[in-house]
Formats: C-alpha cells, structure tokens, sequence
C-alpha cells in the first residue's frame, strides 16, 4: 500500500504538465507588494487579493 502525502502529491501534479526544458520562474514577494500589505491580482478576469499576515504569511483569496 503507498501513501501519498501532500508533498508527494504536489511533487507529482508539478511536473505532470510541464516540459523538462522549461524553467521555473521565481519572483520575491517584496517586488510584488513593495511597500503595500495588500496587493490585487486579475488572473483571467478574476481578481484575487494577495496579502501579507501579522505573522508575514500569504493568504490569497478570489
């Protein structure tokens, strides 16, 4: 019997679609909220909002 866990999981759904050629785009959080704890995302014409917790964790949120 095999368990998956999440990072397993995640692990096998990441590379399912993706070439091997094609690389992985990083982007720091500071470059996307600057000097906001909020930001807005339009992700195919939905907006989904990004913020920064009191602990400095994501939530994002449609």
């Amino acid at each position: 019997m095999t368990i998956s866990t999440p990072a397993t999981i995640a692990t096998k759904n990441s590379h399912a679609n993706k070439p091997a050629n094609q690389a992985l785009v990083r982007i720091k959080s500071a470059d996307l909220f600057k000097a906001a704890r909020e930001i807005e995302i339009d992700h195919e014409g939905r907006i989904y909002r990004m913020r920064l917790t009191n602990l400095n964790k994501l939530i994002l949120t449609a």
